[in-house]
């Protein structure tokens, strides 16, 4: 298993300016890790929107890797984005799933169905060109620089340890990353012209 903030130092490391999209409980590891400053947005207050909001920036910007961190227990409050983004195809779509087979925003809850499901298989079923699972910290750093280069959708499982900390919240507002992601976009337009 991985610890979390593991995971979130090793994403960090190989995130090579990816627009991070994060959700729940990865997005306070990862304002800490320094990984907000820029190119990022938070998908905190909607649970199970991060795959759809990641969506849209791929879409939106073609030509920057996306990068989400999702919560295995977000991502099956909206399972079915994993078949919106399939069918749409972005090159440049990465989905990262923190899998600990736990509610952890609220409390440690075991998730519904823990145990019976096989996320990757799902994202394959759905059309995801890649799916793996990795378990340790080791592999993720060996195999993640790999994995990015990969033509998306690509998904990914890692299998977090479970977490008793008490959850974390980022406390930024939504609207300020929006108005932040869409500065530093224009900024890449207008640098790149």
């Amino acid at each position: 298993m991985i610890a979390k903030d593991e995971a979130i130092e090793l994403l960090a490391k190989h995130r090579a300016g990816a627009i991070s999209v994060t959700t729940m409980q990865a997005a306070a590891p990862w304002h800490s890790a320094g990984q907000t400053d820029a190119f990022h947005l938070e998908a905190s207050g909607c649970m199970g929107s991060a795959a759809s909001l990641g969506l849209g920036l791929a879409i939106g910007a073609p030509t920057r890797k996306v990068l989400v961190l999702d919560g295995d227990g977000s991502l099956l409050m909206q399972l079915g984005s994993l078949v919106t983004v399939a069918g749409q195809a972005p090159k440049n779509f990465y989905h990262v799933v923190f899998a600990n087979g736990l509610y952890e925003s609220s409390g440690n809850q075991s998730l519904p169905g823990r145990g019976h499901y096989d996320l990757c298989a799902l994202a394959r079923a759905a059309g995801y060109t890649h799916a793996c699972r990795i378990e340790t910290p080791e592999d993720l750093d060996m195999e993640l620089p790999a994995i990015l280069a990969l033509t998306g959708p690509v998904f990914v499982e890692l299998v977090i340890a479970r977490d008793d900390r008490p959850p974390r919240w980022a406390g930024v507002s939504m609207a300020s990353m929006v108005t932040k992601l869409k500065a530093d976009l224009q900024g890449q337009t207008a640098t790149a012209r």
